[in-house]
């Protein structure tokens, strides 16, 4: 037994974070070190046209699971397509970018980080913005069978 009392958090209360203020994706940070986890788990977050800027993690895998929204992942020389429902995977040190590709409507990922790497603390020294009703709506449809 870990002695540790499960957590519950409500999506709607979630914080969200810019790293940067002039970025165009928002990171939710969902799970990790500050929950008792080595992963982190991200509800990402990307404006129509938005992008990350070009990025890497030497020591983590990173997985998408696109829920809403279309996509081009590039990865070192690959640029694949996402569309809702695609889980990519990307590994330990690629140099990735996910551009979405909708100029009127918003993508939507959960993102793992296999390990941490202080990624989280990056996140929540960010700007802290807000996630909207547009948002908490995808969400929770998105969660629901049959919606």
């Amino acid at each position: 037994m870990s002695g540790e009392a499960p957590r519950v958090r409500k999506l709607a209360e979630l914080p969200a974070y810019l790293i940067s203020p002039q970025d165009t994706v928002r990171l939710a940070p969902l799970s990790g070190p500050s929950q008792g986890s080595g992963a982190s788990v991200f509800l990402e977050i990307w404006e129509p046209g938005g992008a990350q800027p070009l990025n890497s993690h030497a020591d983590s895998a990173e997985i998408f699971i696109v829920l809403a929204g279309t996509a081009l992942a590039h990865s070192d020389e690959a640029t694949l397509p996402l569309v809702a429902g695609d889980v990519l995977t990307l590994q330990p040190g690629s140099e990735h970018r996910i551009v979405n590709t909708s100029e009127t409507e918003r993508l939507y990922t959960i993102t793992v980080m296999a390990d941490d790497g202080g990624f989280e603390t990056m996140v929540d020294s960010g700007t802290p913005v807000a996630l909207d009703a547009a948002d908490l709506d995808v969400l929770v449809r998105g969660l629901k069978p049959g919606t």
